[in-house]
This record gives structure tokens, sequence and C-alpha cells, in this order.
């Protein structure tokens, strides 16, 4: 099949957006950012003169065509513009998790073979100085933050401003270089290069044309009438691919803002502040938030703790129905409006969600009571189905066709078929190139007609065609007894509970399911306070006998659920155990994505599994791990095992 060089949609390149947004609405505002506690504005104008000295000056410093760019730090706009600034000079931009450990990057760097970094601030100068030894493509270095650095040595290292200030001053053949390395840009020219999470093994480089990001931008933003006076709050990790196609790939696309906040601590505040219209996140931070919430209602006085469940009660009744549109008694209306004027709408104007028109979540299965509760306050939260291969977007739900069980029908320009194994397969114009250097794996992920292997199984619904995932692919498995094992079905239901942070459910070819459990700190903290309990550690408070009983009336709850789904009936959990210590990326544990590694999990916790299966009552145990400062360590702790009560499905069934 033959392509023009600009596709579609009529523009090469993201470069080609910016210069139709500055020339079509120059001075609207393109970025915020908030510093010392003040928002600063960039219009489409001012942001194309600070990506094309920044450009300029690149040039002047050796970036040649094809050039892979490392950008390393947190959400500014001086990073979106120097990924921009790349694209201009026909090189690539790869951003990097700006929380990696060194060992993580010089990976990273060494595949990609990076010649220049551009990094935000001194950490990130010096996790780049440390393994420099070990990058024999690393030349310069780009930093946008100049304290601390004062006295390092400058040979190789360049302030951002001052390159940009040289861009500025370019001569008239660096400029005309630019001009014509912009102008060679086509479709099938690489727009960025994103890493993998890496949950079965080391990351791998992923490909993504101009093809891909402006496509899938544009079918994306159409698909959900997304327009320019849409407001987003960047705060996701630079390198995960949900944030490129949104702060990069629709902004551009749309000429919508783009909000940086000033930390992750101000947060709260910044989302307050801006009240984004179009928002995403992944399940985790609406479970932080809900448990927040929950926090903040248990220290809430009576009469508002029974107002607030009289009326989130009502909203699970109504609040979806009337959000899509449905018949409603006039009421429950009423009712509902009484609700919106004292619960939710001050609700929602705390967590920073009052005009948010269109929210997605996505990378991980949120749980159904999570995602019901949103809606339920009239947040038009919806799922969709994604990996950093398609650009993002597989599925997506309409507005009126929203539900928590599923993730939505395929998106625009997107095929999608079950394979006979159960696996769900893609095609379309978001689908990646290639995995760089890794043509094995590129052959194994996608196959000469452009179908793509995603790894997760699920069907389609026969009567709505809405896509249902179970889980993924390698993790679902049989019972001894030939059920079904699905763990992530029963992890998202055990999440729900404000005091479970996060869970590991084992069972695939045993004859029961066990599980490894993590107590949310702040929850868990929060009700030993009110409830004068002393503790010095995170392992004290997990090993606590209430704090256990606790957890074992929630797994019991969980099992009651999900015995009554047949088909999963037997991943009820029979034993579990509180862990002393929070999975962490750092460890190796979770991803930088925060996706759990179950197989790796599984092996640095052997004694725990076996335990779990083998009867015992406790278990001694010592665990490596790595401090903030990068020191390893060791801490031991005695465990509790403890049995969970299960529903007979037998006896369900009889009944």
């Amino acid at each position: 099949m033959g392509y023009s060089s600009k596709g579609d949609s009529g523009f090469a390149s993201v470069p080609s957006l910016l210069r139709r947004n500055a020339a079509e609405f120059g001075s609207k505002s393109a970025y915020r950012e908030k510093e010392f506690g003040i928002w600063q504005s960039w219009t489409w104008a001012n942001t194309e003169e600070e990506i094309q000295a920044l450009a300029l000056g690149m040039l002047a410093l050796g970036v040649n065509r094809g050039d892979f760019v490392a950008i390393i730090g947190r959400n500014r706009p001086h990073l979106y513009w120097s990924m921009v600034a790349a694209q201009m000079c026909g090189a690539i931009p790869v951003p990097l998790y700006q929380d990696a450990v060194a060992e993580e990057m010089a990976y990273v760097l060494n595949h990609c073979g990076a010649r220049f970094v551009i990094a935000a601030d001194q950490e990130q100068v010096d996790k780049v100085l440390e393994i420099q030894d070990q990058l024999p493509d690393f030349e310069q270095m780009i930093y946008l933050d100049t304290r601390g650095l004062r006295k390092y040595d400058h040979t190789r290292l360049h302030e951002y401003a001052s390159l940009q200030d040289q861009g500025r001053s370019a001569s008239a053949a660096i400029k005309s270089e630019l001009a014509a390395r912009e102008a060679e840009l086509t479709y099938d020219h690489t727009c960025v290069m994103l890493y993998t999470s890496g949950t079965t093994g080391k990351p791998k480089g992923v490909v993504l044309s101009n093809r891909n990001i402006i496509e899938t931008a544009k079918a994306s933003s159409e698909f959900d009438g997304l327009a320019r006076g849409e407001e987003v709050l960047a705060y996701l990790p630079m390198a995960w691919v949900g944030d490129f196609i949104f702060s990069i790939g629709q902004a551009y696309w749309t000429g919508f803002c783009v909000n940086c906040p000033e930390s992750e601590e101000t947060m709260g505040t910044d989302l307050r502040e801006i009240g984004p219209t179009y928002y995403f996140a992944p399940p985790r931070v609406f479970e932080t938030q809900l448990t927040n919430v929950m926090i903040r209602m248990e220290d809430a006085g009576r009469l508002k703790k029974r107002m607030f469940d009289y009326f989130m009660e009502h909203a699970r009744k109504v609040g979806g129905s009337i959000l899509d549109a449905k018949s409603v008694s006039t009421l429950d209306r009423l009712k509902y409006s009484l609700g919106e004027l004292l619960i939710y709408g001050p609700l929602k104007n705390t967590l920073g969600f009052s005009r948010v028109r269109v929210g997605y979540t996505a990378g991980e299965a949120i749980g159904p009571e999570i995602f019901d509760f949103y809606r339920s306050m009239g947040i038009n939260l919806k799922q969709l189905y994604g990996q950093t291969e398609a650009s993002v977007f597989i599925t997506q739900q309409p507005d009126g066709e929203v539900r928590g069980d599923t993730v939505g029908v395929p998106s625009p320009g997107v095929e999608v078929r079950i394979g006979d194994n159960g696996e769900v397969y893609y095609r379309g114009a978001g689908t990646f190139v290639e995995y760089y250097k890794n043509p094995e794996s590129t052959a194994d992920t996608k196959d000469p007609e452009g179908w793509v292997a995603t790894g997760d199984a699920g069907f389609f619904e026969p009567d709505t065609g809405h896509l249902r995932i179970i889980d993924r692919a390698k993790d679902v498995g049989k019972l001894a007894d030939g059920g079904m094992f699905a763990p992530k079905y029963v992890e998202n239901k055990l999440k729900f509970y404000p005091n479970i942070l996060e869970t590991v459910v084992f069972g695939a070819g045993k004859d029961r399911c066990v599980a490894f459990i993590n107590i949310d700190m702040s929850a868990v903290g929060n009700w030993a306070e009110r409830n004068n309990i002393a503790y010095s550690s995170y392992q004290e408070l997990a090993g606590h006998p209430r704090v256990l009983d606790t957890i074992q009336h929630h797994v019991e709850e969980v099992n009651a659920s999900v015995a009554l789904d047949p088909m999963l009936s037997g991943c009820q959990v029979h034993r579990f155990l509180v862990l002393h210590k929070e999975l962490d990326a750092d460890d190796g544990e979770l991803t930088r994505t925060r996706k759990v590694r179950r197989k790796i999990i599984g092996e640095k916790f052997e004694d725990l599994v076996n335990a779990l299966y083998d009867g015992s009552e406790s278990i001694y145990t010592e665990t490596e791990v790595t401090y903030e400062d990068g020191r390893k360590g060791k801490i031991s702790a005695t465990l509790s095992l403890r049995d969970a009560k299960v529903v007979p499905v037998q006896k369900l069934a009889a009944e």
C-alpha cells in the first residue's frame, strides 16, 4: 500500500503541526508551567520561537540526522520543546523515566546509542555522569536547571538557555540547514522511540513514526470531540506513551493547552487551579484519590459522614444513568441534584474534576467499583485499552456505552480480532514500525500483515461488540481442577479497598489460590492513629493482628463476590499474607509504570509462596532492599499466614 509523504492528515510531522498552530492561532496558550507558586504561560507563537531557537542551537552543537537524543526529567514545557526540536533536526527523541536508577538509564542510553542527553537538573546530570564511562556513544549533555552545576566540568555540559541564545544568533547557513531538515520530514520518519516497561525482560525500544502519532492523534481527538479549548495536566512520566500521545500528539493536532504542575507534592493544588477538561490517569491514581477521600470521611463529623454515605448510595443507583442521559425518575433526579449541591460538587472541586468533560484510565484494569464511584458523581470517566506498540489506542468507550467491565469498541481505524487461543490482536495506522535492533521480537509480535499480538486474553461480547480483557495471556492459566485462573480479576477487586495498595495472586496449576498483599500506609496509618495504635514502621503496622483481621475481612468479602462468577469462581483466595515491605520498582518487583512483575515476585519470594501452600502458620524471611540513595540492605521479618473463608462453589450452584 502506498502513502503520500503527508498522509491523510495533510501534515508530515509534529513540527509541521507546530508551524500551523503558530500561524493560525499563535496568540492562544500552548503551555503553562507553575514555578515558585506562579503560573507562567507560553502561546503557540512563543512555543514556536523557543523550539526553533533550541533546534538551531542543537544543530550548532552537532546533532545529526538520525541521532538519538535522550530526554530525562519531570514534565516541563522546555523538555517537551526539546522533543520537537530534536525532530526538527531530523533526530529522534528518546524520553527516559526520571525515577530510573543510573543502571537502568545505562541500558537504554547504550541500546539506542544516544549521542546527546537533555537533563532537567543536577540529579539527572549526576546519574548520567556516574555511568558515562559505560556510554561509548555519549558526547554532550544539555541541562535545564542550573542550580548546583556551576562548578562542574562544562567540557561536555551546556546550559539549555545558553544553547537557545546561540540558536537565536545562528548563522544563515545553520538556519538554512534547519529549514532543509524540517522540509525532509515525511510520514515515514521516526517521531519518537519509547521503551516498554519491561515486565518480562529488558525494555524494548518501540519505534513510532509520524504516521503512527499523527493519525492516532487525529482519530482519537475526533472520537471524543477534543478541541483547542481543552486544558490538560501533564504529570505522567514523559517516557510513557500515554503522556506522549496526550501532551504532544493530541496537543499539537488540536492545539489545546498543556499544563505542567510545579512538583509531585503540589499536584493536588495544581490540578484544582487548572481544572482540566480532558484528564487521564492510570488506575493507581484514581485508587489513591479514592483512598484519600475515604480517609477524610472517616475523620469527618458524624452528620457529614452520614450525608456522604446517604448521597453516595443514591449516586451509585442513578448517577451513571444520569451521566449517560438514560431515563431516571423526577424524584431521583431531584435527590441527585441535592447531592450535587451538598456532596458531589464540593468533592469534585476538591479533587480538581469540576470541569472534566472527558476522563480516561488505562495501563492496568481498574476495579469496577472504583470506576463506578467516579462515574456516579457525574465524572465522564472512560476506559481505553492500549499499548505503546499501538501509539496507545486499541479500543475506546463511546459516550453512552461506558461500563466498568469492558474496554469499549475498536478505536477509529483500528481492527481487532481474537486468536484461536483467546489472545487479542490488532492492526491500524498507529501500529509501531519495529522494535529497535530487535528483529526477532518484532517478528514475534507483528506479523507480515501488520497484526500485533497484545499478549492479553479477551473476548468480544456478542450482544454489544465491546471487548472484555480477562488478564495477561501469560498469566491466564488453569487451576489443578481445570478451572480458569485469572489473577488480575481478583487483584483489582482487592485493590478497591482503601487499606490495600497492591496485591499479587498465585494459583496457576495449583488446587487453590493464595495472595500477597501490601497495605496502603496512608490509609492504614490513619486508621491506626484514630484507634491509638502505636507503630514505628511499615513492617510493624503490616503485621499488627488488628490489621491482619481487617485485611482478612476484605479478602473474604472479595471471595464472596468472586464466587458469583461461574467462570472465575475457583479464583477465590484460600490463604494470604501481608508482605513486610512495599513492592518497589527499585527492587525490581514493579515496572516504572507500577505494573507487577509477577514472575519475578514469585521467584524472589518463593519461600513465602511455598509456605502459603504447605499450611505453615508463620515464616521467617529475609529480603534484600534498595534504599533511596542506592545502597543495598536486608530486612527480616516473621510473617503470619492466614486462612480465608471461601464460598463452596458447588453449594452456591445448588442453591
